[in-house]
Formats: C-alpha cells, structure tokens, sequence
C-alpha cells in the first residue's frame, strides 16, 4: 500500500518520461515505416549487393597470356560475359521480387 502513496509529483514525473519515451518510440516506427525510407534501404541494399557481384566477378577476370607480340593479353570475354549475365540475372531477378510483393 506505501507503493500506491507516491508523491503526485514524482507520479507525473514517471508520467512524462514515459510519454516522451512512447513519442521517440513512435518517431522510430514512422521513420521505419515511411515508404521514401524504406526505398531508400532497398536501394542501399541492392547496390551493396551489386557491388559484392561486381567484386566476385573482378576477382574472376585476370589477363591473359601474352600474345605474339610481348604485349599482355586482353581479358577473356567468356568470363566477362559470364559476369555481365550473372548481374544482369540478379537483377532481374530482384526486381522481379519487388514486383510481386508489392502485388500482393
């Protein structure tokens, strides 16, 4: 019973936290949910996403041998190709994705 005979002012103290605590938490959530924003993730991801498929596919194309001349050879094109089709693929296949969630 000594718990419910708190000071009224220490009552709306506790009060007001918790409203500005509950204000920062809403704020969180309509800045979360807020359709700019979360395009905006999207975007960062696929390009983070990008990036890591054009690292691999960097990694993957190398010189090669020196021809005739001395001079070093150009890069193979089947492995540049390949990685072109792979990127092309995964966005395809991202956007393809985004397509039917927003459909339902």
């Amino acid at each position: 019973m000594a718990d419910r005979a708190r000071d009224p002012e220490a009552l709306e103290k506790e009060i007001e936290a918790t409203r500005k605590e509950l204000a920062r938490t809403i704020d969180a959530i309509a800045d979360r949910v807020n359709p700019r924003n979360v395009a905006q993730r999207g975007v960062t991801r696929l390009k983070e996403e990008a990036g890591q498929v054009a690292a691999a596919v960097g990694a993957l194309v190398v010189p090669s041998a020196p021809g005739e001349d001395g001079e070093p050879g150009g890069v193979d094109r089947r492995v540049v190709a390949a990685g072109v089709g792979a990127v092309v693929a995964v966005t395809v296949f991202v956007l393809w994705r985004r397509g039917r969630r927003r459909r339902g």
